[in-house]
């Protein structure tokens, strides 16, 4: 006779990055430092600005671009030096205002025996360093491309990982990793109305210290509101 027992599904908790685990938005902080340290021009600057203004409007807006402006900054540099450099960036900026309450509970799912996913559109450096020092088990996020002598360029390697295309990314990982219809997104957390889509495929969503439209979202479908400060 064949063996009758089915193997329990793996599971997943997916966690959002900026405005989520951390009290901020990674790529706004980082534009930030690059302008004080002269390694962003004020035209980039003021292009950055623009696209953010019609990005809380709501507006349509390239993803893509806004991600390559701010990487004109590294545009040539070897991506060993900017990987170095983003890290550190990330211990001394990004680490003090990483929530409690997100390690808390992402430890919590460590020790229920879930995987922790993080998916997020910040840069692929500032995420890895992330998962030193918390209990991601893996991370999808946006990814520069190089040059074939190593250098990076200011074009994104695929699509950012933003809005609808976290679900996306997740379900092709997890369909590659452990087969398809062999897990299952437990829990997500979300801050950003652009995180809806993770979030309604998950068996428990939680909006966290959401904005505006995604707390009307959660009132809506009675998802819980966690207020991280």
């Amino acid at each position: 006779m064949g063996d009758s027992r089915q193997t329990k599904p793996v599971e997943i908790a997916a966690f959002d990055f900026d405005g989520t685990c951390i009290s901020g938005n990674s790529p706004v902080i980082l534009v930030s430092h690059l302008v004080r340290k002269g390694l962003l021009g004020k035209g980039t600057l003021l292009r950055i600005l623009c696209w953010g203004a019609a990005y809380k409007l709501r507006l349509p807006q390239n993803e893509s671009w806004v991600r390559g402006a701010v990487f004109s900054a590294f545009e040539g540099k070897k991506k060993e030096e900017v990987d170095e450099y983003l890290r550190d960036f990330y211990d001394s900026h990004l680490e003090k205002i990483f929530r409690v309450q997100a390690n808390e509970v992402i430890e919590e799912h460590r020790a229920a025996g879930r995987e922790v996913w993080a998916v997020t559109a910040t840069f692929e450096p500032l995420i890895q360093q992330a998962m030193t020092k918390h209990g991601y088990t893996q991370a999808f996020s946006t990814r520069m491309k190089t040059d074939s002598d190593g250098r990076y360029t200011r074009e994104v390697e695929g699509l950012p990982v933003e809005g609808s295309q976290k679900l996306e990314v997740l379900t092709r990982e997890a369909n590659a990793r452990f087969g398809e219809g062999n897990w299952v997104l437990t829990h997500a957390y979300g801050d950003h109305h652009s995180d809806r889509t993770l979030l309604a495929a998950a068996e428990h969503p939680f909006a966290v210290t959401p904005d505006r439209p995604l707390r009307r979202t959660a009132h809506n479908r009675n998802w819980p509101i966690l207020n991280w400060r």
